[in-house]
């Protein structure tokens, strides 16, 4: 067992030992033990859960985690060695899920199994899976002709590749753009540890005076604080057209984009649906794209109103205090930041100095604990690289709940964004019960000068988030694993726990808890708070128009199985919505990830979906407050944990809402809480 990745059942993966040498080796014995599983389950006799299903999933579950492990490692700890075997290993991965998914034997045997007087007395959790499973053996071609079958197999297999290139095409080009400049009155506006960062950076390099680089902690407080308007443009310009036709070739991700669409067009047809959107609403709550379309433009054109106030002030604020005649799109942050600052009298780096990593951690940890009587011991295990922590979750009794990575910082040969997925899933064996473990990865900025990290507002919204969906793998109640956590909840749901957690960060209960002035040690003050609060939402309306576009450019492509021309298809979104006009050359759409090379394509307007449910959803927490109750109420928060989080998909995401809230979900909170009402 020399061979970490042959080693990981009901266990932590042991990550700094994996190399990509043993990667090949291990994929050849699990692909070979998991075809004789496959083998043993076409001919077992009167299949049932317990000499069937669970065997089986016993089997296929080591290759899971054994790719999920190299994956991951592909994503956060990346190497030319690791990337070269991780790529050449794609296609004979996909190859194999997609004969699984085509088995017309198993899928017999799931059908007998569905048949049999035993699947009556099957809890919910194992009802679930086995029709989930019917309707996944439909959607991987089982029922198709052996033509079909085949070509269905091409496609899945190119498609795997491509997604795969198209991210690291984003992630390459990212890393390969630096800025070096000598001299500091080119930076004019950028917070003191922008700069530390920044030197830290060019001299890691070799270099004089101050690199700036696509990351989000360096690009982003250039937009929006640098006077330098010339820079704003150069850094501008770099960000949108990457890993597109100005770079080299083999990085132009527009061909990709058109060669995805393509194939997921063609493999919905062998399906027999109209386009990929129709196939993709086959696991989620909403029915059919014209029905996604329609609650999202009823958003985007209630919104559109308030989006062009927005424009307009902007404009006239920076027409008559900036200077600028014509607010050009690389404008827009920097002349929103000072627009804010004098609405609102401070701004975002006066904010940042509060949110220091530390107390932003404890705080996020107080509001679990509290919510959910839970908490986080900071614990030993094997990880990736030196900056990431683990986490033992318990009850308050000091039983096992499960455990969490965390993974905080950007840096070279790590993918940008932030995400959550899951290590383990909550299962069991007769007496024996694995818990789930959870990771959660961001790119914010690394403390500077012997500082802790200083995390915007923003930052401490988007770790909220992605604890929400931590807290929803690991909460989970449900014993197997298909089910358990994060597993068979449908798409448009999934955000639905992430968001709702977001709502804590703009709570005054809750703020004194996560800050600690990164100088003076102060908790944030309440008058400070209260312009925070003032101007939360401040350019809601063209926050929510941006994101409604992105929901229907994925939607839109993905409902028209005719090729479609991205520039065309965004500007005829940007004419009806009337967003600011980019410069011919963005190709913002060619680093557009989630939809290309992850899992949201004919999905994104999950986002607006799942964020009606969260809304909702906090509102219960609003009527205890208002009945009496701390914000952070524990009895409210207990049955959120029961009904939401402990559920997982063992059952329907609509029915668990219910049983949370009483009723089916309303709008009205989330236009409220976006001031659009």
């Amino acid at each position: 067992m020399s061979n970490p990745l042959l080693d990981l059942t009901g266990k932590l993966p042991d990550y700094p030992s994996v190399k990509p040498t043993h990667i090949n080796p291990a994929l050849d014995t699990l692909l070979a033990s998991s075809a004789a599983a496959v083998t043993a389950a076409e001919q077992a006799q009167n299949p049932s859960w317990e000499s069937f299903v669970e065997p089986l999933d016993e089997a296929l579950n080591k290759l899971g985690l054994a790719w999920g492990v190299v994956a991951h490692l592909e994503s956060v700890v990346t190497t030319p060695e690791l990337r070269d075997v991780y790529n050449a290993n794609i296609a004979r991965i996909s190859n194999f899920y997609t004969e699984l998914g085509q088995n017309e034997r198993l899928y017999a045997q799931y059908k007998l199994i569905a048949a049999s007087a035993e699947f009556a007395t099957y809890n919910s959790a194992k009802k679930t899976i086995i029709e989930d499973t019917l309707r996944d053996f439909r959607l991987s071609g089982a029922e198709l002709p052996e033509a079909q079958k085949q070509r269905f197999a091409e496609i899945s297999e190119e498609l795997s590749e491509l997604t795969v290139k198209f991210g690291q095409n984003v992630m390459d080009a990212t890393d390969e753009w630096a800025l070096y400049i000598e001299d500091l009155a080119e930076l004019d506006g950028l917070p003191q540890d922008w700069l530390s960062a920044a030197k830290s950076a060019a001299e890691a390099d070799d270099k004089t005076g101050y690199k700036v680089t696509l990351k989000q902690p360096s690009q982003s407080p250039v937009m929006q604080f640098c006077s330098n308007r010339s820079l704003r443009e150069k850094v501008y310009h770099a960000n949108v057209t990457r890993a597109a036709e100005f770079g080299p070739a083999e990085r132009d991700n527009g061909p990709l984009i058109s060669r995805i669409h393509a194939l997921r067009s063609e493999a919905a047809q062998l399906l027999g649906f109209n386009n990929y959107g129709e196939e993709s609403l086959a696991t989620k709550m909403a029915d059919t794209p014209a029905q996604v379309a329609e609650f999202l433009r009823n958003l985007g054109h209630g919104a559109k109103p308030f989006a062009a106030q927005d424009r307009a002030e902007l404009k006239a604020f920076a027409k008559e205090h900036l200077g600028l005649d014509t607010l050009a799109v690389w404008d827009y942050g920097y002349a929103a930041e000072k627009l804010s600052e004098a609405k609102y009298a401070f701004s975002a780096q006066e904010v940042k100095a509060y949110f220091t990593e530390d107390a932003v951690l404890a705080g996020l940890f107080k509001v679990i604990e509290t919510l959910y009587s839970l908490r986080f011991i900071k614990a030993e295990a094997p990880v990736w690289h030196p900056d990431v922590n683990y986490y033992a979750l318990q009850n308050m009794d000091g039983s096992a709940v499960g455990g969490l990575y965390l993974d905080l910082y950007a840096r070279t040969g790590k993918q940008g964004g932030a995400w959550m997925n899951d290590v383990l899933s909550r299962s069991r064996k007769g007496a024996s019960q694995q818990n789930p473990v959870a990771l959660v990865v961001c790119n914010f900025a690394r403390g500077v000068d012997g500082k802790p990290a200083l995390l915007t507002h923003d930052d401490v919204i988007t770790l909220f988030h992605e604890f929400g969906h931590a807290l929803h793998h690991l909460l989970t109640e449900v014993d197997e694993s298909g089910v358990s956590g994060i597993n068979g909840v449908e798409w448009d749901a999934v955000e639905l726990p992430s968001q709702f957690m977001e709502n804590f960060c703009w709570e005054w209960q809750v703020l004194p808890d996560l800050t600690r002035h990164v100088d003076s040690g102060e908790p944030l003050p309440r008058a400070l708070f209260d312009k925070m609060l003032a101007a939360k939402n401040f350019m809601s309306g063209s926050g929510m128009v941006r994101q409604v576009l992105l929901s229907l450019f994925d939607m839109g492509l993905h409902a028209n199985a005719d090729v479609i021309d991205a520039a065309a298809h965004n500007a005829a979104l940007v004419a009806e919505f009337e967003t600011p006009v980019a410069p011919d050359y963005n190709r913002w759409y060619n680093t557009f990830s989630h939809i290309f090379a992850g899992g949201y394509a004919a999905g994104y307007y999950s986002y607006k979906w799942a964020e009606v449910l969260s809304a909702d959803a906090y509102s219960a927490f609003e009527e205890a407050a208002a009945a009496g109750q701390a914000i952070l109420d524990p009895v409210t928060g207990a049955r959120f944990r029961a009904e939401i989080l402990a559920k997982g998909g063992s059952r329907p995401a609509i029915d668990s809402f219910i049983a949370f809230r009483g009723r089916k979900p309303e709008v009205a909170a989330l236009l409220r809480h976006n001031g659009l009402n």
